[in-house]
């Protein structure tokens, strides 16, 4: 397989300094040697460079950052509508804002080819809130609603070429839903599981019900992990840790299965901050579970259902 690896040295969605040198960070953790040992191609495509903020008009809720992040997501989506022509491209953030530009630029791709785009957000947040509902004013808890083309964005988010199918969207191990998110939810079509579901059901059947929906409709699949899925007792290194994650075994059960399917087309990482991060454990465990994801199994031997 042809990865593309590129860096989105992006941090101001959220309130933290630190996750911009995220993507440095899992690159010297040994990311690319990994997947090369793994039989894939690598091909690093560097850091986007930073744009100049974009012109747009003043907001009357509190949000910032508003024209960096505006102008990071034009950026983001260009480049990833053009790497995901010919290879598959991995985003290393940053913080969570970045796959609004990364999903987007996907999802136009997708549209052109006429394929069904579908979107796995693993997280511990649903980042649902509009730009007038947001409390905080911290974009990365804007894009899944921007991404889905929710009301609001126009004349401040750059316009969607395919706005997400909601049906088509699977968020996967929250914990951190506030009221204008959950009513958001609550009308929406999206597939959304918390960790109750997951400590229920267990993470095989759920995921394997909407990787089912992904094969039948010969779908494409977009991976946006937010490190933040996990429990922080295992990644001391992000900026909105939430208590109760998925554990390892869990994320790593998800990897697996992802890789199996043979659907994953893209993938985003974010969320790391290794200056929250304790001797680089965060970013070591990151780069195992995206080892899995793209076939890094215990025994070495593909595994027989």
């Amino acid at each position: 397989m042809s990865c593309k690896l590129i860096s989105v040295p992006f941090e101001l969605g959220q309130p933290v300094a630190g996750c911009a040198l995220g993507p440095e960070a899992l690159k010297n953790a040994g990311l690319g040697e990994a997947l090369q040992d793994l039989g894939h191609d690598v091909d690093d495509l560097g850091a986007i460079p930073a744009p100049e903020p974009r012109a747009v008009p003043d907001h009357p809720n509190r949000l910032k950052h508003l024209r960096e992040v505006s102008a990071w997501i034009e950026a983001i989506a260009a480049k990833a509508y053009e790497a995901s022509a010919d290879g598959l491209p991995i985003f290393l953030g940053g913080d969570h804002s970045i796959s609004a530009g990364s999903v987007s630029g996907l999802a136009r791709r997708a549209a052109e080819q006429g394929k069904p785009f579908f979107v796995l957000w693993m997280d511990a947040h649903s980042d649902l809130h509009t730009l007038n509902t947001t409390t905080s004013g911290n974009l990365h808890g804007v894009p899944l609603a921007y991404l889905a083309g929710m009301p609001g964005f126009d004349g401040y988010f750059p316009p969607l070429a395919a706005p997400l199918v909601q049906e088509h969207v699977c968020i996967l191990g929250l914990r951190s839903v506030d009221k204008a998110e959950k009513d958001a939810l609550a009308a929406s079509q999206f597939r959304a599981y918390d960790m109750s579901d997951i400590d229920r059901r267990g993470v095989a059947p759920l995921l394997e019900s909407f990787l089912q929906e992904v094969r039948d409709a010969d779908g494409l699949l977009h991976v946006s992990f937010d490190i933040d899925f996990l429990d922080p007792s295992l990644v001391p290194g992000v900026g909105t840790p939430v208590q109760g994650g998925a554990t390892f075994r869990e994320a790593h059960l998800a990897m697996e299965m992802l890789h199996e399917s043979g659907l994953v087309t893209s993938l985003d990482v974010v969320e790391l901050n290794p200056t929250l991060d304790e001797n680089g454990r965060t970013a070591a465990l990151a780069n195992e579970l995206v080892s899995s994801l793209f076939g890094k199994t215990i025994t070495g031997k593909k595994r027989v259902a």
